[in-house]
């Protein structure tokens, strides 16, 4: 790829798809893949950077590059996935610990999703219970050695290997000539600091940071964004717009 690339990043849930109350659910908020698509045509690099599997993620994304489980899986467009050797090892930990939380939270509103390397235990149908919820996975952390990676109104247990949005935005970024990165939630400001990193280490690359607003992890988020958008509705026209500008 040129250095003069140009790459658009996106996180997934809050930023293209609505919050949904559960996490099968949610879908990409409508026109979000012709946008991306256009966008794809006109631009170096289009790709999703989600905490969602990479198996979820390509049902909706034809054709895009798609890190999944914060960069734990990478599907290339051809289709291949990549999954981290570090990970891998991991996968009869995180199905024990699947087990001991559909254990702890049958029946109690709280809602456990499998990832295969990872699981989440949301609780926004019950946000009396997130004390609880974080609880309980600090300890499970502490007696599985997974780590803990919180998000909005969800907490995730993944294998203990240095990789988030912040490293697999910076294993990227640092063959473009610019990047924009797009949202939502407490871990995107990893990806933030990526594009903040990449500019100190190399003054030409021009790295635009865009907040999706939301009143509940998007404060942090919107003070460190170069601009913020209201929805993920608001994405797709922002892609419209800059896929029209560069074609």
């Amino acid at each position: 790829m040129p250095a003069a690339a140009r790459g658009f990043l996106f996180d997934f849930d809050g930023t293209l798809s609505p919050i949904a109350l559960e996490a099968s659910a949610a879908q990409p908020a409508p026109g979000t893949a012709d946008a991306l698509a256009a966008l794809h045509r006109v631009a170096g690099a289009v790709l999703i950077v989600s905490a969602r599997p990479v198996s979820f993620l390509r049902r909706h994304f034809a054709g895009l590059e798609l890190y999944g489980l914060y960069g734990l899986e990478h599907a290339l467009p051809d289709g291949q996935v990549v999954v981290d050797p570090e990970a891998e090892p991991w996968r009869p930990v995180v199905a024990d610990t699947l087990a001991a939380a559909q254990a702890e939270f049958a029946g109690t509103g709280a809602l456990v999703e499998e990832k295969g390397l990872s699981l989440a235990v949301h609780y926004r149908a019950v946000p009396q219970r997130g004390e609880k919820v974080r609880a309980w996975a600090a300890a499970q952390a502490e007696r599985t050695g997974l780590w803990v990676q919180d998000g909005r109104m969800v907490v995730e247990l993944k294998p203990p290997v240095r990789l988030d949005k912040g490293t697999t935005v910076a294993r990227v970024v640092h063959q473009l000539g610019s990047a924009w990165y797009v949202g939502d939630d407490v871990s995107d400001l990893e990806a933030f600091g990526a594009l903040a990193a990449e500019r100190t280490r190399r003054p030409a690359f021009l790295g635009v940071r865009v907040a999706v607003a939301n009143p509940e992890s998007g404060g942090a988020l919107a003070q460190a964004a170069d601009f913020s958008v209201e929805s993920p509705e608001d994405v797709v026209k922002l892609v419209t717009e800059v896929a029209t500008a560069l074609g």
